[in-house]
């Protein structure tokens, strides 16, 4: 469902209009954060061609990682579903949490009492000065839309999401979500 202001919790979804941001083309954001200060968000479905093992040489499990935006990309991010699990959780919403003791999850992962489903990384995050966000959802770069699939939204196939997005947004954007990545090349 489309939203008409943004919320902590709601996903941006990139307008086919944004081609050739590297950043954000196609992408599918969830807001982390939204305040009268700025927002916070992660793309959703971006993954990068290193594995979390491949950065924490603690872990022994090959988790994605994903580009998570263009502000501080050396940072690694993460979101995830089982608070109970993970210490000093944020709450972003419908049972989606933001950080914690990251030690307790290298642990967690290599005795795999977390699984990929519950958890998701990120380098870097999306980030939105004061007015910003609202000045590109003025220019329409952006949707605004519920998360309607709450904390399963950590398990969407990130290949797939914007164009389903874009389906169930109807209308022209149906002809979008079947179109090129970059029409020039079409």
């Amino acid at each position: 469902m489309v939203a008409s202001k943004p919320q902590k919790g709601h996903l941006l979804i990139a307008e086919p209009s944004i081609i050739g941001d590297v950043s954000f083309n196609r992408s599918v954001v969830l807001l982390a954060e939204h305040n009268s200060e700025g927002s916070i968000g992660f793309i959703l479905n971006k993954p990068l061609s290193f594995t979390l093992n491949e950065l924490v040489k603690e872990i022994s499990i090959a988790f994605k990682v994903y580009n998570g935006g263009p502000v501080e990309q050396d940072n690694l991010y993460f979101i995830h579903r089982v608070p109970e699990l993970i210490p000093n959780s944020i709450e972003i919403a419908n049972g989606i949490f933001w950080g914690g003791d990251f030690e307790a999850i290298v642990d967690l992962i290599n005795t795999e009492q977390i699984k990929e489903e519950d958890i998701k990384f990120f380098l870097g995050y999306s980030g939105w000065g004061e007015l910003q966000l609202n000045e590109e959802l003025q220019s329409s770069a952006w949707i605004i839309v519920e998360n309607t699939y709450e904390s399963n939204v950590i398990k969407k196939d990130a290949h797939y999401f914007w164009k389903e997005k874009m389906v169930e947004l109807g209308g022209d954007y149906v002809l979008w979500s079947n179109a090129p990545e970059n029409p020039t090349l079409n």
